[in-house]
């Protein structure tokens, strides 16, 4: 195996698109630093709806070639970001687009909604211990926004954790590693609530779509849930690129951005975590900065203590 970097940062999406909205300043924040930066994708987003008139056809109820289209975009939108390490969950195809919730798609054969947990986090675990990552980001228990896939991988995420660091769990792939701190992706009620303020009275100056309301945007939580944010400030224009790359999922006109259903959100210079597991690196009653905040810094070989119950320690699920 190769020398690792100093730190590694491992995300866990469900469709190509997701991690530039949810964190594309944090991911180019830390590639910008220097540190690993893996993005693995569960699904290919085959059941997408498609912006762009000219590109109706890949949809899945045309010629069904939006997967591959869509990891294309992906690839466009990671060289934005200076990510080069991304993979799909089991390699692309291995598990399907589930639609919404309720759809039919829920359970046709290979929908990432119908697969095993502990089948998909196994081809998780192989991807954790050959990393080693100190820091993994994924969604909450209800992906978000409650979306099957964005459920299906934050409990593959959260099983392979588990897994990954007991030895006795198929050796084969790799020795056991303990993940030091996991975070869920968040927005803090106020600023969502400042932000959406200020989009709907731009909205009436001549933006081109209708204003969606905070209740649209994933992940909204109280503001004293919210244990670390990351100010990417420097690197919003590689997200909004990187955003852009997703041509047929976003349409970009920063500060904003809309989905296929035309409704503007706004688009996320600083991006928001809760700590879920592990020990928060800030002062007590106060926000992390940094992902890796309190984390040992030996280098490729350190193998981050498991998470504790003592005073400090974040433990949920």
């Amino acid at each position: 195996m190769t020398e690792l970097a100093d730190r590694r940062l491992l995300l866990v999406h469900a469709h190509p698109d997701d991690e530039s909205i949810n964190n594309g300043a944090t991911m180019a924040t830390y590639a910008a630093q220097g540190a690993h930066v893996a993005l693995v994708t569960c699904t290919l987003g085959e059941e997408g709806e498609v912006i762009p008139p000219a590109l109706a056809h890949l949809a899945a109820t045309h010629e069904d070639t939006l997967g591959a289209h869509r990891a294309e975009e992906l690839a466009a939108a990671m060289k934005e970001l200076g990510v080069a390490d991304h993979r799909f969950l089991g390699g692309p195809g291995h598990f399907r687009d589930s639609g919404m919730m309720g759809a039919e798609q829920n359970h046709r054969a290979g929908a990432f909604w119908s697969a095993d947990v502990d089948e998909a986090a196994a081809l998780l675990v192989e991807v954790i211990r050959e990393l080693r990552p100190q820091v993994l980001i994924t969604y909450d228990p209800d992906g978000g926004y409650g979306h099957p896939d964005h459920i299906q991988a934050h409990r593959v995420a959260m099983r392979a954790a588990v897994l990954a660091a007991e030895p006795a769990f198929r050796p084969d792939l790799g020795a056991a590693h303990d993940i030091a701190k996991i975070y869920w992706n968040r927005v803090p009620r106020s600023v969502g609530e400042r932000l959406f303020a200020e989009l709907t009275e731009n909205a009436v100056h001549g933006l081109p779509w209708a204003a969606a309301q905070l209740a649209d945007v994933p992940g909204v939580v109280d503001d004293d849930r919210i244990t670390t944010v990351v100010d990417g400030r420097p690197q919003v224009a590689r997200k909004a690129a990187a955003m852009r790359a997703h041509a047929t999922q976003i349409a970009v006109e920063a500060p904003w951005f809309a989905l296929s259903n035309d409704l503007a959100q706004p688009l996320f210079d600083t991006e928001y975590y809760e700590l879920v597991r592990g020990r928060s690196g800030a002062a007590p009653g106060e926000r992390e900065h940094d992902l890796f905040a309190g984390l040992p810094t030996e280098g490729a070989g350190a193998h981050p203590d498991p998470p504790q119950d003592d005073r400090g320690t974040v433990t949920r699920t």
